[in-house]
């Protein structure tokens, strides 16, 4: 598992017992993903409502540049709450994300936690 790629991960819930199976990226990076049980993950959703914020990165499978990342329909990468889940949890690899939309997501993060 590599730092881009796009996965199924079941997320535990926080606030009650239970978990989601749902797509996210991997944003951690390569040595700690070789390294440690743990991995960090931004969430994907096809809830479209935060298109446009700083901290979200929308994805478009039927664009040359979301063609790689094995979603079905257009998405929003929401780099503003990434989660730390065991490595155990993420089941597969579905696709992975283009350059341009690593940038985003890089971009997304940087606002996410205010980095220059």
């Amino acid at each position: 598992m590599n730092r881009g790629d796009v996965v199924i991960a079941d997320f535990p819930f926080q606030d009650v017992p239970g978990s989601k199976v749902r797509p996210a990226v991997v944003v951690q990076n390569d040595a700690d993903n070789q390294t440690l049980a743990n991995t960090i993950l931004a969430m994907i959703t096809g809830n479209l409502a935060n298109v446009g914020r700083a901290t979200n990165v929308l994805v478009a499978p039927s664009t040359p540049e979301g063609a790689s990342s094995g979603l079905h329909g257009p998405s929003l990468i929401k780099c503003g709450n990434p989660a730390t889940v065991r490595q155990q949890r993420v089941l597969r690899v579905i696709g992975r994300l283009s350059d341009v939309l690593q940038q985003s997501v890089n971009d997304a993060l940087k606002a996410a936690l205010e980095l220059p």
